[in-house]
Protein backbone atom coordinates (compact mmCIF):
# COMPACT_ATOMS: atom_id res chain seq x y z
CA UNK A 1 0.00 0.00 0.00
CA UNK A 2 1.07 3.60 -0.52
CA UNK A 3 3.03 5.46 2.11
CA UNK A 4 1.77 8.33 4.29
CA UNK A 5 -1.32 7.46 6.31
CA UNK A 6 -2.32 4.45 4.23
CA UNK A 7 -1.60 1.08 5.82
CA UNK A 8 -2.06 -2.61 5.21
CA UNK A 9 -3.30 -3.08 8.79
CA UNK A 10 -4.71 -0.60 11.28
CA UNK A 11 -5.39 -1.78 14.84
CA UNK A 12 -7.84 0.23 16.96
CA UNK A 13 -6.78 -0.21 20.57
CA UNK A 14 -3.36 -0.89 22.13
CA UNK A 15 -4.34 -3.20 24.95
CA UNK A 16 -2.80 -6.68 25.19
CA UNK A 17 -4.66 -7.89 22.12
CA UNK A 18 -4.21 -4.76 20.03
CA UNK A 19 -0.54 -4.02 20.53
CA UNK A 20 0.39 -7.69 20.10
CA UNK A 21 -1.69 -7.89 16.89
CA UNK A 22 0.07 -4.79 15.54
CA UNK A 23 3.53 -6.15 16.33
CA UNK A 24 2.79 -9.54 14.77
CA UNK A 25 1.34 -7.90 11.65
CA UNK A 26 4.48 -5.79 11.30
CA UNK A 27 6.67 -8.88 11.77
CA UNK A 28 4.80 -10.49 8.88
CA UNK A 29 5.73 -7.60 6.59
CA UNK A 30 2.57 -5.50 6.67
CA UNK A 31 2.68 -1.73 7.01
CA UNK A 32 0.92 -1.34 10.34
CA UNK A 33 -0.54 1.39 12.53
CA UNK A 34 -2.03 1.20 16.01
CA UNK A 35 -4.40 3.77 17.53
CA UNK A 36 -4.94 4.19 21.26
CA UNK A 37 -6.44 6.98 23.39
CA UNK A 38 -5.21 6.12 26.92
CA UNK A 39 -3.46 9.07 28.56
CA UNK A 40 -1.00 9.23 31.43
CA UNK A 41 -1.17 11.91 34.13
CA UNK A 42 0.62 14.39 31.87
CA UNK A 43 -1.68 13.74 28.93
CA UNK A 44 0.87 11.67 27.03
CA UNK A 45 0.23 8.26 25.50
CA UNK A 46 -0.24 5.28 27.82
CA UNK A 47 -0.65 2.21 25.60
CA UNK A 48 -1.50 -1.10 27.22
CA UNK A 49 -5.23 -0.68 27.73
CA UNK A 50 -7.11 -1.59 30.88
CA UNK A 51 -4.65 -4.40 31.61
CA UNK A 52 -1.61 -2.17 31.89
CA UNK A 53 -3.22 1.00 33.21
CA UNK A 54 -6.03 -0.01 35.60
CA UNK A 55 -6.09 -3.79 35.59
CA UNK A 56 -3.63 -6.68 35.54
CA UNK A 57 -0.37 -4.80 36.02
CA UNK A 58 -1.23 -2.25 38.74
CA UNK A 59 -3.30 -4.80 40.67
CA UNK A 60 -0.36 -7.20 40.76
CA UNK A 61 1.90 -4.39 41.96
CA UNK A 62 -0.46 -3.66 44.86
CA UNK A 63 -0.96 -7.35 45.59
CA UNK A 64 2.81 -7.77 45.90
CA UNK A 65 3.17 -4.72 48.15
CA UNK A 66 0.32 -5.80 50.41
CA UNK A 67 1.58 -9.39 50.56
CA UNK A 68 5.01 -8.12 51.63
CA UNK A 69 3.33 -6.09 54.37
CA UNK A 70 1.31 -9.07 55.59
CA UNK A 71 4.36 -11.34 55.54
CA UNK A 72 6.37 -8.82 57.54
CA UNK A 73 3.61 -8.44 60.11
CA UNK A 74 2.51 -12.05 60.46
CA UNK A 75 5.00 -14.50 58.97
CA UNK A 76 8.55 -13.16 59.18
CA UNK A 77 8.69 -14.06 62.89
CA UNK A 78 8.47 -17.74 61.93
CA UNK A 79 11.80 -17.27 60.15
CA UNK A 80 13.41 -15.57 63.12
CA UNK A 81 13.01 -12.11 61.60
CA UNK A 82 11.73 -9.47 64.00
CA UNK A 83 9.76 -6.48 62.75
CA UNK A 84 9.06 -3.66 65.19
CA UNK A 85 6.87 -0.61 64.50
CA UNK A 86 5.71 -1.89 61.11
CA UNK A 87 4.01 0.81 59.00
CA UNK A 88 2.50 1.14 55.56
CA UNK A 89 3.07 4.23 53.41
CA UNK A 90 0.12 4.07 51.01
CA UNK A 91 1.34 7.05 48.98
CA UNK A 92 4.70 5.37 48.36
CA UNK A 93 2.97 2.08 47.53
CA UNK A 94 0.83 3.89 44.96
CA UNK A 95 3.87 5.69 43.56
CA UNK A 96 5.58 2.35 43.02
CA UNK A 97 2.46 1.07 41.27
CA UNK A 98 2.56 4.08 38.92
CA UNK A 99 6.22 3.41 38.17
CA UNK A 100 5.47 -0.20 37.26
CA UNK A 101 2.62 0.93 34.99
CA UNK A 102 4.81 3.53 33.26
CA UNK A 103 7.54 0.96 32.66
CA UNK A 104 5.00 -1.18 30.84
CA UNK A 105 3.61 1.81 28.88
CA UNK A 106 7.11 2.80 27.81
CA UNK A 107 7.93 -0.80 26.93
CA UNK A 108 5.03 -0.96 24.45
CA UNK A 109 6.08 2.31 22.81
CA UNK A 110 9.61 0.89 22.47
CA UNK A 111 8.24 -2.30 20.90
CA UNK A 112 6.25 -0.25 18.38
CA UNK A 113 9.40 1.60 17.35
CA UNK A 114 11.45 -1.60 17.23
CA UNK A 115 8.90 -3.28 14.95
CA UNK A 116 8.17 -0.16 12.86
CA UNK A 117 4.54 0.12 13.95
CA UNK A 118 3.19 3.68 13.53
CA UNK A 119 1.45 4.77 16.71
CA UNK A 120 -1.35 7.36 16.75
CA UNK A 121 -2.49 8.79 20.08
CA UNK A 122 -6.24 9.39 20.07
CA UNK A 123 -9.62 7.73 19.65
CA UNK A 124 -10.02 5.71 16.47
CA UNK A 125 -13.34 5.34 14.69
CA UNK A 126 -14.67 4.16 11.35
CA UNK A 127 -15.63 6.86 8.84
CA UNK A 128 -16.49 4.94 5.67
CA UNK A 129 -15.49 2.15 3.32
CA UNK A 130 -13.74 3.38 0.20
CA UNK A 131 -12.08 1.89 -2.86
CA UNK A 132 -8.70 1.73 -1.11
CA UNK A 133 -10.00 0.29 2.13
CA UNK A 134 -11.50 1.65 5.32
CA UNK A 135 -11.11 5.26 6.34
CA UNK A 136 -10.32 5.59 10.05
CA UNK A 137 -10.43 8.90 11.91
CA UNK A 138 -8.12 9.59 14.84
CA UNK A 139 -9.46 12.19 17.28
CA UNK A 140 -6.58 13.29 19.47
CA UNK A 141 -4.20 16.15 20.00
CA UNK A 142 -3.95 16.26 16.24
CA UNK A 143 -6.71 14.95 13.99
CA UNK A 144 -5.58 12.26 11.56
CA UNK A 145 -7.22 10.31 8.74
CA UNK A 146 -5.90 6.81 8.06
CA UNK A 147 -6.72 4.29 5.36
CA UNK A 148 -6.49 0.57 6.01
CA UNK A 149 -6.89 -2.54 3.88
CA UNK A 150 -7.47 -4.54 7.06
CA UNK A 151 -8.81 -3.27 10.39
CA UNK A 152 -8.49 -5.09 13.71
CA UNK A 153 -10.88 -3.83 16.40
CA UNK A 154 -9.34 -4.29 19.86
CA UNK A 155 -11.14 -1.65 21.89
CA UNK A 156 -11.55 -3.75 25.05
CA UNK A 157 -14.18 -3.34 27.75
CA UNK A 158 -15.40 -1.05 30.51
CA UNK A 159 -16.56 -1.86 34.06
CA UNK A 160 -20.27 -2.51 34.53
CA UNK A 161 -21.97 -0.27 37.10
CA UNK A 162 -24.76 -1.24 39.46
CA UNK A 163 -28.11 0.15 38.29
CA UNK A 164 -28.71 3.45 40.06
CA UNK A 165 -25.19 3.57 41.51
CA UNK A 166 -22.88 5.21 39.00
CA UNK A 167 -19.13 5.18 39.62
CA UNK A 168 -17.88 8.41 41.17
CA UNK A 169 -14.42 6.90 41.87
CA UNK A 170 -14.51 8.48 45.34
CA UNK A 171 -16.98 6.39 47.31
CA UNK A 172 -18.36 4.02 44.64
CA UNK A 173 -15.37 2.61 42.81
CA UNK A 174 -14.67 0.67 39.64
CA UNK A 175 -11.39 -1.20 39.25
CA UNK A 176 -9.84 2.17 38.35
CA UNK A 177 -10.81 3.81 41.65
CA UNK A 178 -10.05 0.64 43.62
CA UNK A 179 -6.45 0.89 42.44
CA UNK A 180 -6.09 4.51 43.51
CA UNK A 181 -7.41 4.62 47.09
CA UNK A 182 -5.14 7.06 48.94
CA UNK A 183 -5.48 5.55 52.43
CA UNK A 184 -6.47 2.32 54.11
CA UNK A 185 -10.25 2.49 54.59
CA UNK A 186 -11.59 1.25 57.90
CA UNK A 187 -14.41 -0.61 56.16
CA UNK A 188 -14.57 -1.70 52.54
CA UNK A 189 -17.52 -3.25 50.75
CA UNK A 190 -17.16 -5.17 47.50
CA UNK A 191 -19.98 -6.26 45.22
CA UNK A 192 -18.91 -9.32 43.28
CA UNK A 193 -16.56 -12.13 44.31
CA UNK A 194 -14.89 -12.59 40.95
CA UNK A 195 -11.23 -12.01 40.14
CA UNK A 196 -11.25 -8.22 40.66
CA UNK A 197 -13.32 -8.37 43.86
CA UNK A 198 -11.15 -11.04 45.48
CA UNK A 199 -7.85 -9.45 44.46
CA UNK A 200 -8.80 -5.94 45.59
CA UNK A 201 -10.38 -7.32 48.74
CA UNK A 202 -7.14 -9.14 49.49
CA UNK A 203 -5.03 -6.00 48.99
CA UNK A 204 -6.98 -3.82 51.39
CA UNK A 205 -7.70 -6.58 53.92
CA UNK A 206 -3.97 -7.21 54.27
CA UNK A 207 -3.39 -3.52 54.89
CA UNK A 208 -5.95 -3.40 57.70
CA UNK A 209 -9.39 -2.76 56.17
CA UNK A 210 -12.43 -4.72 57.34
CA UNK A 211 -13.64 -6.21 54.06
CA UNK A 212 -17.09 -7.61 53.22
CA UNK A 213 -17.78 -9.16 49.81
CA UNK A 214 -21.38 -9.43 48.63
CA UNK A 215 -21.98 -12.05 45.93
CA UNK A 216 -25.26 -12.64 44.08
CA UNK A 217 -24.60 -16.28 43.23
CA UNK A 218 -25.38 -18.96 45.82
CA UNK A 219 -22.04 -20.70 45.29
CA UNK A 220 -18.57 -19.21 45.73
CA UNK A 221 -16.42 -19.09 42.57
CA UNK A 222 -18.95 -21.00 40.49
CA UNK A 223 -16.63 -21.22 37.47
CA UNK A 224 -13.90 -22.88 39.53
CA UNK A 225 -13.71 -26.61 40.26
CA UNK A 226 -15.91 -27.10 43.34
CA UNK A 227 -13.22 -28.82 45.42
CA UNK A 228 -10.82 -25.94 44.77
CA UNK A 229 -13.52 -23.31 45.42
CA UNK A 230 -14.36 -24.87 48.80
CA UNK A 231 -10.69 -24.81 49.76
CA UNK A 232 -10.43 -21.18 48.65
CA UNK A 233 -13.49 -20.13 50.66
CA UNK A 234 -12.01 -21.67 53.80
CA UNK A 235 -8.65 -19.97 53.24
CA UNK A 236 -10.16 -16.52 52.67
CA UNK A 237 -12.44 -16.87 55.69
CA UNK A 238 -9.44 -17.74 57.87
CA UNK A 239 -7.72 -14.59 56.62
CA UNK A 240 -10.66 -12.42 57.63
CA UNK A 241 -12.46 -11.81 54.33
CA UNK A 242 -16.20 -11.85 55.01
CA UNK A 243 -17.99 -13.34 52.00
CA UNK A 244 -21.80 -13.25 51.87
CA UNK A 245 -23.42 -15.41 49.16
CA UNK A 246 -26.89 -15.36 47.63
CA UNK A 247 -27.23 -11.59 47.94
CA UNK A 248 -29.70 -9.37 46.08
CA UNK A 249 -28.78 -5.67 46.13
CA UNK A 250 -31.86 -3.50 46.66
CA UNK A 251 -30.26 -0.07 46.97
CA UNK A 252 -27.01 1.86 47.26
CA UNK A 253 -26.80 5.22 49.01
CA UNK A 254 -23.61 7.28 48.86
CA UNK A 255 -23.40 9.97 51.52
CA UNK A 256 -20.84 12.05 53.40
CA UNK A 257 -20.08 9.25 55.84
CA UNK A 258 -19.52 6.61 53.17
CA UNK A 259 -21.82 4.16 51.42
CA UNK A 260 -24.81 2.14 52.61
CA UNK A 261 -25.76 -0.98 50.66
CA UNK A 262 -29.22 -2.43 51.24
CA UNK A 263 -29.59 -6.10 50.31
CA UNK A 264 -31.46 -9.26 51.04
CA UNK A 265 -29.45 -12.30 52.10
CA UNK A 266 -29.88 -15.90 50.98
CA UNK A 267 -32.65 -16.38 53.56
CA UNK A 268 -34.54 -13.38 52.21
CA UNK A 269 -33.85 -11.18 55.23
CA UNK A 270 -33.21 -7.46 54.69
CA UNK A 271 -29.67 -6.39 55.58
CA UNK A 272 -27.55 -3.24 55.35
CA UNK A 273 -23.81 -2.96 54.83
CA UNK A 274 -22.26 0.35 55.87
CA UNK A 275 -18.78 0.95 54.50
CA UNK A 276 -16.37 3.79 53.89
CA UNK A 277 -15.88 2.80 50.25
CA UNK A 278 -17.61 0.38 47.88
CA UNK A 279 -15.91 -1.44 45.01
CA UNK A 280 -18.29 -2.73 42.33
CA UNK A 281 -16.92 -5.61 40.27
CA UNK A 282 -19.92 -7.25 38.62
CA UNK A 283 -18.48 -7.75 35.16
CA UNK A 284 -17.52 -5.68 32.17
CA UNK A 285 -19.21 -4.41 29.02
CA UNK A 286 -17.70 -4.12 25.53
CA UNK A 287 -16.19 -0.76 24.61
CA UNK A 288 -17.83 0.03 21.27
CA UNK A 289 -19.34 3.47 21.94
CA UNK A 290 -17.74 5.95 19.57
CA UNK A 291 -16.25 3.24 17.34
CA UNK A 292 -18.39 4.33 14.38
CA UNK A 293 -19.71 0.83 13.81
CA UNK A 294 -22.86 2.20 12.19
CA UNK A 295 -20.87 4.20 9.64
CA UNK A 296 -19.67 1.01 7.96
CA UNK A 297 -22.38 -1.44 9.05
CA UNK A 298 -20.24 -3.35 11.55
CA UNK A 299 -22.56 -5.82 13.30
CA UNK A 300 -22.88 -5.74 17.11
CA UNK A 301 -24.92 -8.19 19.15
CA UNK A 302 -27.65 -7.29 21.63
CA UNK A 303 -25.04 -6.76 24.41
CA UNK A 304 -22.83 -4.51 22.30
CA UNK A 305 -20.12 -7.07 21.48
CA UNK A 306 -18.70 -7.08 17.96
CA UNK A 307 -20.08 -10.17 16.25
CA UNK A 308 -17.36 -12.51 15.01
CA UNK A 309 -16.96 -16.09 13.83
CA UNK A 310 -14.50 -18.62 15.22
CA UNK A 311 -11.67 -16.91 13.30
CA UNK A 312 -12.49 -13.43 14.67
CA UNK A 313 -13.90 -12.28 11.32
CA UNK A 314 -16.71 -9.74 11.51
CA UNK A 315 -19.56 -9.36 9.03
CA UNK A 316 -17.37 -6.92 7.05
CA UNK A 317 -14.72 -8.01 4.62
CA UNK A 318 -11.20 -7.45 6.01
CA UNK A 319 -12.46 -6.26 9.41
CA UNK A 320 -11.57 -8.36 12.44
CA UNK A 321 -12.19 -8.04 16.19
CA UNK A 322 -10.43 -9.55 19.19
CA UNK A 323 -10.21 -9.55 22.97
CA UNK A 324 -12.79 -8.24 25.43
CA UNK A 325 -14.87 -6.66 22.67
CA UNK A 326 -15.84 -10.12 21.31
CA UNK A 327 -17.16 -13.40 22.73
CA UNK A 328 -15.08 -15.60 24.95
CA UNK A 329 -13.25 -15.10 28.24
CA UNK A 330 -12.20 -11.54 29.08
CA UNK A 331 -8.55 -12.37 29.68
CA UNK A 332 -5.50 -10.42 28.52
CA UNK A 333 -3.70 -13.54 27.32
CA UNK A 334 -6.75 -14.71 25.37
CA UNK A 335 -6.71 -11.34 23.59
CA UNK A 336 -3.00 -11.74 22.83
CA UNK A 337 -3.52 -15.16 21.28
CA UNK A 338 -6.38 -13.86 19.14
CA UNK A 339 -4.24 -10.87 18.08
CA UNK A 340 -1.44 -13.12 16.85
CA UNK A 341 -3.92 -15.46 15.16
CA UNK A 342 -5.67 -12.66 13.26
CA UNK A 343 -2.39 -11.16 12.01
CA UNK A 344 -1.36 -14.59 10.78
CA UNK A 345 -4.74 -15.20 9.12
CA UNK A 346 -4.36 -11.92 7.25
CA UNK A 347 -1.03 -13.30 6.02
CA UNK A 348 -2.75 -16.48 4.79
CA UNK A 349 -1.66 -18.73 7.63
CA UNK A 350 -3.99 -21.05 9.55
CA UNK A 351 -3.43 -20.59 13.29
CA UNK A 352 -5.75 -21.94 15.96
CA UNK A 353 -6.86 -20.67 19.38
CA UNK A 354 -8.38 -23.25 21.73
CA UNK A 355 -10.36 -21.64 24.55
CA UNK A 356 -10.22 -24.92 26.49
CA UNK A 357 -6.46 -24.54 26.97
CA UNK A 358 -6.56 -20.88 27.98
CA UNK A 359 -5.42 -20.75 31.63
CA UNK A 360 -7.26 -18.78 34.32
CA UNK A 361 -5.58 -17.28 37.38
CA UNK A 362 -6.73 -15.43 40.49
CA UNK A 363 -3.72 -13.76 42.11
CA UNK A 364 -4.84 -13.95 45.70
CA UNK A 365 -2.92 -15.74 48.43
CA UNK A 366 -3.31 -18.63 48.01
CA UNK A 367 -3.31 -18.25 44.25
CA UNK A 368 -5.95 -20.09 42.22
CA UNK A 369 -5.28 -21.35 38.69
CA UNK A 370 -6.91 -23.77 36.29
CA UNK A 371 -7.04 -24.90 32.70
CA UNK A 372 -9.50 -27.20 30.98
CA UNK A 373 -12.71 -28.65 32.37
CA UNK A 374 -13.84 -28.79 35.98
CA UNK A 375 -15.10 -31.92 37.69
CA UNK A 376 -18.65 -30.57 37.69
CA UNK A 377 -18.46 -29.94 33.93
CA UNK A 378 -17.26 -33.48 33.28
CA UNK A 379 -20.07 -34.88 35.43
CA UNK A 380 -22.66 -32.78 33.61
CA UNK A 381 -21.33 -33.99 30.25
CA UNK A 382 -21.42 -37.62 31.40
CA UNK A 383 -17.68 -37.98 30.78
CA UNK A 384 -16.00 -40.95 32.43
CA UNK A 385 -12.94 -39.59 34.23
CA UNK A 386 -10.48 -40.20 37.04
CA UNK A 387 -9.17 -37.60 39.48
CA UNK A 388 -5.91 -37.31 41.35
CA UNK A 389 -5.04 -34.73 44.02
CA UNK A 390 -1.92 -33.87 45.96
CA UNK A 391 -1.78 -31.38 48.87
CA UNK A 392 0.96 -28.78 49.21
CA UNK A 393 1.27 -29.73 52.88
CA UNK A 394 3.06 -32.88 51.64
CA UNK A 395 5.42 -30.90 49.38
CA UNK A 396 8.92 -30.20 50.76
CA UNK A 397 9.39 -26.86 48.98
CA UNK A 398 6.01 -25.60 50.22
CA UNK A 399 6.98 -26.53 53.78
CA UNK A 400 10.27 -24.66 53.40
CA UNK A 401 8.38 -21.63 52.09
CA UNK A 402 6.00 -21.84 55.03
CA UNK A 403 3.03 -21.86 52.65
CA UNK A 404 1.31 -25.24 52.54
CA UNK A 405 -2.30 -24.23 51.84
CA UNK A 406 -3.97 -25.89 48.89
CA UNK A 407 -3.52 -28.67 46.39
CA UNK A 408 -3.10 -29.67 42.77
CA UNK A 409 -5.86 -31.66 41.09
CA UNK A 410 -5.58 -33.52 37.78
CA UNK A 411 -8.60 -34.83 35.87
CA UNK A 412 -8.03 -37.41 33.13
CA UNK A 413 -10.15 -39.53 30.81
CA UNK A 414 -10.88 -42.88 32.45
CA UNK A 415 -10.05 -44.87 29.30
CA UNK A 416 -7.38 -42.90 27.43
CA UNK A 417 -5.81 -41.09 30.43
CA UNK A 418 -5.79 -37.84 28.39
CA UNK A 419 -5.66 -34.82 30.70
CA UNK A 420 -9.02 -33.03 30.67
CA UNK A 421 -8.39 -30.37 33.30
CA UNK A 422 -5.90 -29.28 35.93
CA UNK A 423 -6.91 -27.20 38.95
CA UNK A 424 -4.66 -25.66 41.57
CA UNK A 425 -4.81 -23.57 44.70
CA UNK A 426 -1.64 -22.73 46.57
CA UNK A 427 1.71 -20.94 46.33
CA UNK A 428 2.83 -19.74 42.88
CA UNK A 429 0.26 -21.80 40.99
CA UNK A 430 0.02 -18.97 38.45
CA UNK A 431 3.41 -20.25 37.26
CA UNK A 432 2.75 -23.97 37.76
CA UNK A 433 -0.36 -23.94 35.54
CA UNK A 434 1.78 -23.42 32.42
CA UNK A 435 2.96 -27.03 32.53
CA UNK A 436 -0.65 -28.19 32.47
CA UNK A 437 -1.41 -25.94 29.50
CA UNK A 438 1.52 -27.35 27.54
CA UNK A 439 0.48 -30.90 28.40
CA UNK A 440 -3.08 -30.32 27.25
CA UNK A 441 -2.00 -28.64 24.01
CA UNK A 442 -0.04 -31.78 23.18
CA UNK A 443 -2.89 -34.00 24.42
CA UNK A 444 -0.69 -35.57 27.04
CA UNK A 445 -1.85 -38.21 29.47
CA UNK A 446 -1.63 -38.00 33.24
CA UNK A 447 1.00 -40.73 33.05
CA UNK A 448 3.11 -38.51 30.77
CA UNK A 449 3.40 -35.87 33.49
CA UNK A 450 3.86 -38.56 36.14
CA UNK A 451 6.86 -40.00 34.28
CA UNK A 452 8.59 -36.66 33.67
CA UNK A 453 11.42 -35.89 36.09
CA UNK A 454 10.63 -32.76 38.12
CA UNK A 455 13.26 -30.90 40.14
CA UNK A 456 13.40 -31.61 43.87
CA UNK A 457 12.55 -29.80 45.99
CA UNK A 458 10.11 -27.77 43.90
CA UNK A 459 6.45 -26.84 43.97
CA UNK A 460 6.10 -28.43 40.53
CA UNK A 461 6.48 -31.84 42.14
CA UNK A 462 2.91 -31.42 43.39
CA UNK A 463 1.74 -31.49 39.75
CA UNK A 464 3.70 -34.70 39.11
CA UNK A 465 2.29 -36.29 42.28
CA UNK A 466 -1.30 -35.29 41.41
CA UNK A 467 -0.82 -36.85 37.96
CA UNK A 468 0.46 -40.05 39.61
CA UNK A 469 -2.52 -39.94 41.98
CA UNK A 470 -4.88 -40.30 39.00
CA UNK A 471 -3.63 -43.91 38.90
CA UNK A 472 -3.58 -44.06 42.73
CA UNK A 473 0.20 -44.22 42.86
CA UNK A 474 1.31 -40.94 44.41
CA UNK A 475 4.70 -41.44 46.05
CA UNK A 476 4.70 -38.79 48.79
CA UNK A 477 1.15 -38.86 50.10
Amino acid sequence: MATGNAFDVVVIGAGPGGYIAAIRAAQLGFSTACIDEWKNEKGGPAPGGTCTNVGCIPSKALLQSSENFEDAGHHFADHGIGMANLTIDVAKMMARKKTVVKQNNDGIIYLFKKNKVRFFHGRGSFVKKGEDGYEIAVAGTRAEALTARHVIVATGSNPRALPGAAFDEKAILSNDGALAIDHVPKTLGIVGSGVIGLEMGSVWRRLGAEVTILEALPAFLGAVDTQIAVEAHKAFARQGLRIVLGVKITGVDSHGEGVSVAYTDAAGSAQTLACEKLIVSIGRVPNTIGLGAGAVGLALDERGFVTVDDDCKTNLEDVWAIGDVVRGPMLAHKAEEEGVAVAERIAGQKPHVDFNTVPWVIYTSPEIAWVGQTEQQLKAAGRDYRAGTFPFMANGRARALGDTTGMVKVLADAKTDEILGVHMIGPMVSELIAEAGVAMEFRASAEDIGRICHAHPSLSEATKEAALAVDKRALNF
